[in-house]
C-alpha cells in the first residue's frame, strides 16, 4: 500500500504550525514586558494587543506604582488601543497576556470585543477564562472570544512563582 499525503491535511498541519509560531512569537514579547514588571516590583503580567500588521497596543501590570487596583496590563493595554484606534470596538484584535485574565480583565476583553485571547499560565484562584468561569464563551454576553491557552506555558508560570518566591522569602505576601 502506498501512502499519498492529503494535500488539505498537509496545509491544515502548515497552518497550525505557523499559528503556534505566531503565538510563541507575541507570548514572548509580552513576557519582555512582564521581566520589566517583575523589575519594577510589579506582579510579572504583560499583555500585547495585535492586529494582522503588529502590535497596537502593550502594557505591563502597574497596580504598585499607580496604586490603583485596576491597572492590571489586560485593561492598560485595551485603553491605549482604543485611544489609539478612536473606538472601544476592537473587534480585530488578538490579546496575548502572560496569566490567564481575572474577571475584571476578561469583562473588559469581551466589552473591547476583542477577536481572540492567548494565555499563557492558568490561574487557578482568578483565572476567569477558563479555570473559574468561562467569561469569554459565555454566548448570553453581547459577544464572545476564542481562546488558546497554554502558550510558552513554562515560562509564563515559572516567572509567576520565581516572583512570589521571592516575595515570600522577603516576609511579604
Amino acid at each position: 500500500m502506498i501512502h499519498v499525503a492529503d494535500p488539505a491535511s498537509e496545509d491544515a498541519r502548515r497552518a497550525k504550525e505557523a499559528r503556534r509560531a505566531e503565538d510563541e512569537r507575541w507570548m514572548r514579547e509580552a513576557l519582555r514586558l512582564a521581566d520589566e514588571a517583575s523589575a519594577a516590583g510589579e506582579v510579572p503580567i504583560g499583555c500585547v494587543l495585535v492586529d494582522s500588521r503588529g502590535i497596537v497596543a502593550s502594557a505591563r501590570n502597574a497596580r504598585e506604582a499607580d496604586q490603583d487596583p485596576t491597572a492590571h496590563a489586560e485593561l492598560i493595554a485595551l485603553r491605549e488601543a482604543a485611544r489609539v484606534r478612536g473606538t472601544f470596538r476592537l473587534d480585530d484584535l488578538t490579546c496575548y497576556v502572560t496569566l490567564e485574565p481575572c474577571a475584571m480583565c476578561a469583562g473588559a476583553l469581551v466589552l473591547g470585543r476583542v477577536r481572540r485571547v492567548v494565555f499563557g499560565a492558568r490561574d487557578a484562584k482568578a483565572g476567569a477564562v477558563v479555570s473559574l468561569y468561562g467569561i469569554g464563551q459565555d454566548t448570553r454576553l453581547n459577544h464572545t472570544f476564542s481562546v488558546t491557552r497554554g502558550v510558552l506555558e513554562d515560562e509564563c508560570g515559572g516567572r509567576l512563582s520565581r516572583f512570589f518566591a521571592a516575595l515570600r522569602a522577603r516576609g511579604k505576601k
